[in-house]
C-alpha cells in the first residue's frame, strides 16, 4: 500500500507499507543504525538492500545519546567514506534514529538525500513522516534540528515482531493521539479494536500516516494545523526533560501529556469528563501511563516556554475540542495551567 505525500512546494514522496523489496542505489550509501536493530534485523536489510557502496554507522542506542557528539559520529563515517551529494543516508530504526540521521544528512555537503526505514511503531505511524529532524540539548527536546523531506519512507511491518511490550504501547500513544485530534470516527474504531491483531495494527498505521501525510501536506513546517500533531507533546517533552529521557520511552510522556492536556480541557470547558476517560482507558489499555508526580509546579510551567510552539512568551497548548477536533491557542489563563499541574502534584 502506498500513501503519497506532496507538500506545498510540489515536491512528494511515497510512504510505503509493506514488505520490503529488493532495491538497488546506484551511489554510496550509508546506513545508520544502532546495536538493538542491527542485532535483530540487519541481515534482513541487506538482503533487501544494495548499493554502489554500503557501510553501515551504529550510534549507541537510546534518546539520552540524541546529541551533537552522535551527529558527529555519523558526519565523520560519511566523510571517511567519501560521500559526496549524491550519496544517500539511511535511518533504520526508531524515532531517535530517523531524526538524527535526516538532521545528519540535512547539514552533510549542505543537505544530502536521505530514506527512512522505520522499525518502531511510533516511527512508522508518526516519526517517520514529516521531515522533521533533530537533537535535544539540556534546554530541551529537539531544539536544534531542521526541516528535512526525506525522498521515501518505507514502512515494514514486519520489524514489529520483535518489538518489546513498552515500545508497541508508545506507537500506540501516538496513534491515539491523530485520532483525538483529528478523526472521531477512528478513534471509536480504536476502541472497538484490539491493536496486538496483525491486521488491525496495519490499519491503524495505514489511517495514522494517512492523517499525518494530509496534515503536512498542508502545513509543512508547523505554521499552521501541523502544531496540532503535538498534542500531549508540550506537557510529555517536560516531562522527558524533567527525567532526563531516562524513565519514560517518548510515546509513553507523549501519553502522560495527553491526559494532562484533557485535564486543562476539561477545566476551560472544551472537553467533558467522559471523553478525557474513554482518553485515559484507551490508553491504560495498553499499559500506557497516565500518571505523573510533578515536584515543582512553577518549576514545570517555566520548561514550557523553552518549547518551540511558545511564541512572544505565550505557551502555546493543543487541547482537544471533544473527540475528533482540537484547538491551538497561545489564551490559555496562567491560573488555569498552575491548578491543572497542581492536581498532579
Amino acid at each position: 500500500m502506498i500513501v503519497n505525500i506532496t507538500l506545498p512546494n510540489n515536491t512528494s514522496y511515497d510512504i510505503t507499507i509493506d514488505r520490503l523489496t529488493n532495491i538497488y542505489f546506484d551511489t554510496k550509501v550509508v546506513v545508520v543504525t544502532n546495536p538493538t536493530i542491527s542485532g535483530f534485523h540487519l541481515e534482513y536489510l541487506k538482503e533487501k538492500l544494495s548499493a554502489k557502496e554500503l557501510s553501515i554507522v551504529t550510534i549507541p542506542d537510546g534518546e539520552e545519546y540524541k546529541n551533537m557528539q552522535t551527529i558527529d559520529m555519523i558526519l565523520n563515517h560519511c566523510f571517511e567514506n567519501r560521500l559526496d551529494r549524491k550519496s544517500l543516508l539511511v535511518a533504520f530504526g526508531g524515532g531517535v534514529i530517523g531524526d538524527m540521521t535526516g538532521f545528519a544528512a540535512s547539514i552533510y555537503q549542505r543537505g544530502i538525500d536521505f530514506i527512512q526505514i522505520p522499525t518502531t511503531l511510533l516511527s512508522q505511524v508518526d516519526a517517520s513522516v514529516g521531515g522533521k529532524t533533530g537533537i535535544n540539548n539540556k534546554y530541551g527536546k529537539n531544539l536544534v534540528g531542521a526541516f528535512h523531506q526525506p525522498k521515501a519512507v518505507l514502512i515494514d511491518p514486519y520489524f514489529l515482531t520483535t518489538l518489546p511490550k513498552r515500545e508497541y504501547g508508545a506507537g500506540i500513544a501516538e496513534i491515539v493521539k491523530m485520532a483525538v485530534t483529528f478523526n472521531k470516527e477512528f478513534f471509536e474504531w480504536l476502541e472497538q479494536n484490539d491493536l496486538t491483531n496483525e491486521e488491525n495494527i496495519k490499519q491503524a498505521i495505514r489511517k495514522s500516516v494517512e492523517t499525518k501525510a494530509l496534515v503536512v501536506s498542508q502545513d509543512e513546517k508547523e505554521t499552521g494545523i501541523r502544531a496540532a500533531l503535538n498534542y500531549g507533546h508540550t506537557f510529555g517533552h517536560v516531562i522527558e526533560n524533567e527525567t532526563n529521557y531516562k524513565t519514560y520511552l517518548h510515546g509513553e510522556a507523549v501519553g502522560i501529556g495527553m491526559v494532562m492536556a484533557n485535564a486543562l480541557a476539561l477545566k476551560v470547558g472544551l472537553i467533558s469528563e467522559q471523553e478525557t476517560l474513554r482518553v485515559k482507558n484507551l490508553l491504560e489499555k495498553y499499559e500506557i501511563p497516565t500518571s505523573y508526580k510533578i515536584k515543582d509546579v512553577q518549576d514545570f510551567y517555566e520548561h514550557f516556554f523553552l518549547d518551540k510552539k511558545s511564541l512572544d512568551n505565550k505557551i502555546k497548548f493543543i487541547l482537544p475540542k471533544g473527540i475528533g477536533d482540537c484547538v491551538i491557542t497561545n489564551e490559555i489563563k496562567k491560573d488555569d495551567v498552575i491548578e491543572t499541574l497542581k492536581a498532579f502534584n
